[in-house]
């Protein structure tokens, strides 16, 4: 153990009944670096990380901190060496305020009277180390989430944390306040503490992390510099197989398919004179940088905002939105950005978030559900997208992030649209989910199902679109195709930031 590193694995393993876990894994991660952890489900990050914050113990092997090997029989223990979690999870008291929450189980008293004066310049201390400007009375729940997560790290500062494990911390966050708390990563790394950095989104390991652990079937595939590391090189040692083999063939709609998407001269507070065509059968991107319009412009297809212009039309019948559910009779479904802010209801079963928007279909005569009848389409969808469940009845928080991602793709495909839009279709989900959702949508397109796409990752709309409309400042600028050799990355960039002229194209 060299004085560089404050920890270390030395053979660490580890069982879950059947399941190997971890099998003689080592790591060593220096002092003041951050050090990222990648891995597809079941790869064994999230155990090693337990392993090193004492939440669980290994079966063989060392744990070394600070050049002594240790045996945590709980997070506490592992906390007076310094070591602390932070999950995608907030575990915050929500109804306490941000200094209760910062200083809680270290608070000052005198008598078994709290001393607030004290706990203030505490958390002004806090506060100046972090530059973190949070009012210290404000209840946590009336903070967004990207000040929750800061709160967080105020809290581990207060317990004189050195190493932080960060569990998918950005996996809850929108896009701005993802980039707000990889700013506090930072900002930690440059006051000198070290962060084991646990993420499925790998352009984010690779622009914030120093040094990359690669883990495939409970083993450690290598270690290295992110210097030295793609994207293609980190999928390649984590699934054994390329970028390029996650993506399914793509097939052709034929040249007389119906046009089931039409948006003629679309207006809006937003936009103006938006035009574009979807044909069965057919996946259609919408790419561009954050900010560009791409959200905004599919809610309001959707009817989620307010349209003051043009015409849209569902299958050749004509259709203007004002509210979502005018898009769902007229058979235009959409997943959104965000499942678990928009998308599910985390505490309920899975079959009731599958059916709730269904329920007219399922009911019978006097408003009664029919169970049978519920069940059954529920079986089905659940065997036909591979979600990996015990019951229906299981509450949808207790699945992965990609089995949430399947449930919700249930939700819109128990009665089947004519027009699927999915916005961030494999948002928070390892690579080996992904793969299971880029076949899906292949499928349902493959089955004359017209699909619009909005990623910000470049690679999946190049590997699963066969057109790709490029938004910039609320206008489509360009049309790019699979078919006609214009569909690229240098292409997409290049109209994204206006970089050379883009002529706009209609539909």
């Amino acid at each position: 153990m060299t004085a560089e590193f404050v920890i270390q694995t030395r053979a660490l393993s580890k069982r879950f009944f059947a399941v190997q876990a971890l099998d003689n894994v080592e790591v060593a991660v220096r002092q003041g670096e951050i050090h990222a952890l990648v891995g597809e489900n079941g790869a064994g990050k999230s155990t090693l990380g337990k392993i090193i914050s004492g939440i669980i113990r290994p079966d063989t092997g060392d744990l070394i901190v600070k050049g002594r090997s240790v045996a945590y029989a709980s997070p506490r223990d592992a906390l007076i060496d310094g070591i602390t979690t932070i999950t995608q999870e907030i575990s915050l008291s929500g109804k306490q305020t941000v200094l209760q929450n910062v200083l809680l189980g270290q608070e000052d008293a005198h008598g078994g009277v709290l001393d607030f004066r004290r706990m203030q310049r505490r958390y002004d201390d806090i506060r100046a180390l972090t530059g973190f400007d949070i009012d210290p009375q404000t209840r946590v729940n009336m903070l967004r989430m990207a000040d929750q997560k800061k709160v967080e790290v105020m809290q581990a500062i207060a317990r004189d944390a050195q190493v932080i494990i960060m569990d998918e911390p950005t996996a809850m966050l929108s896009g701005e306040e993802t980039a707000l708390f990889l700013k506090t990563v930072r900002h930690l790394k440059g006051m000198g503490l070290t962060i084991i950095y646990v993420s499925h989104f790998l352009r984010e390991v690779l622009d914030l992390a120093d040094t990359v652990t690669i883990m495939r079937n409970g083993q450690v595939v290598r270690t290295a510099p992110t210097r030295d590391e793609t994207v293609e090189t980190l999928v390649t040692a984590m699934l054994g197989k390329s970028v390029a083999q996650m993506y399914p063939p793509k097939r052709f709609s034929p040249p007389d398919a119906p046009v089931m998407l039409e948006v003629m001269g679309m207006q809006s507070s937003v936009f103006q004179g938006i035009d574009l065509t979807i044909h069965a059968g057919e996946i259609l991107g919408l790419a561009g940088l954050v900010g560009s319009g791409r959200s905004r412009l599919v809610r309001t297809i959707f009817g989620a905002e307010d349209i003051s212009g043009g015409s849209l039309r569902v299958g050749g019948a004509a259709f203007m939105p004002k509210t979502p559910q005018d898009a769902i009779r007229a058979g235009l479904y959409m997943l959104p950005e965000s499942r678990k802010e928009q998308g599910l209801l985390l505490k309920q079963s899975v079959q009731l978030n599958i059916t709730l928007p269904h329920l007219s279909d399922v009911t019978s005569f006097g408003g009664v559900i029919d169970s049978k009848r519920e069940l059954h389409g529920i079986d089905d969808l659940i065997k036909a997208l591979d979600i990996r469940v015990g019951s229906p009845t299981t509450r949808i928080r207790n699945l992965s992030g990609g089995n949430q991602q399947k449930a919700l793709f249930g939700k819109w495909l128990f009665k089947r649209p004519k027009v699927l839009i999915i916005d961030e279709p494999t948002r928070g989900i390892d690579v080996g989910a992904k793969q299971a959702i880029y076949e899906l949508i292949a499928r349902l397109a493959a089955e004359g199902m017209a699909i619009l796409v909005v990623s910000s990752e470049i690679e999946e709309v190049l590997g699963l679109c066969h057109r790709v409309l490029v938004m910039r400042r609320g206008q489509i600028v360009t049309e790019l195709g699979e078919a006609d050799g214009t569909l690229t990355e240098d292409n997409i960039m290049r109209a994204a930031f206006g970089t050379e002229a883009a002529q706009r194209v209609d539909g």
